[in-house]
């Protein structure tokens, strides 16, 4: 197997590091992580049972225990990630931090948020965190479901428990337990 490590690698036991991966930086790979193919990682710590998935990016990023990152993915500045979360293929993370079992498994832009604990983002869902001058944050409260293809305009809160209709491009804040569907007649 081949690897780079251009920095500073620290490995726990039973880990395992696939062919073409480049270590830069600072890194701490804790007991039992598997590192995919062709992963780029850099400044980072990655916690105890968690599989990075062939061809992601993590840059000074933090991952928790028993996280699933890729393949594809792409974690970048700032990204906090708690236990248990997937994070799938085409997914990009910035500056946001996702607490406990959360997923946003495919094709998402997840930028400058706040994202609770039971989430899911479906399929092609964005926050649109800069209106041109200034980023903006976007909070997703516990539980919430965001349906596939959204939008989410920040500063936006979703209140627990909330559903967000897929294809809608949300403006205004979700009560808690609500559904947020916006939609043109077709």
């Amino acid at each position: 197997t081949r690897i780079d490590i251009r920095g500073s690698l620290k490995i726990g036991r039973d880990t395992f590091i696939d062919v073409n991966t480049v270590f830069e930086g600072d890194v701490v790979l804790e007991e039992g992580v598997i590192i995919g193919p062709n992963s780029f990682i850099k400044d980072a710590h990655i916690s105890s049972g968690s599989e990075i998935y062939s061809n992601t990016v993590i840059e000074s990023a933090r991952v928790g225990q028993s996280c699933k990152i890729g393949p594809f993915a792409r974690l970048r500045p700032g990204t906090n990630l708690n236990s248990g979360v997937k994070v799938g293929n085409f997914v990009e993370v910035k500056n946001s931090t996702f607490e406990e079992n959360s997923q946003a498994y495919h094709l998402s832009y997840i930028g400058d948020a706040l994202v609770g604990k039971e989430v899911n983002i479906g399929a092609g869902t964005i926050t649109c965190n800069y209106d041109g001058r200034k980023k903006s944050k976007t909070n997703i409260k516990d539980k919430v479901f965001v349906g596939s293809n959204t939008s989410l305009v920040a500063p936006v809160t979703l209140n627990e428990k909330s559903v967000i209709g897929a294809g809608s491009v949300i403006t205004k804040n979700v009560k808690r337990g609500s559904l947020a569907l916006t939609r043109s007649k077709q």
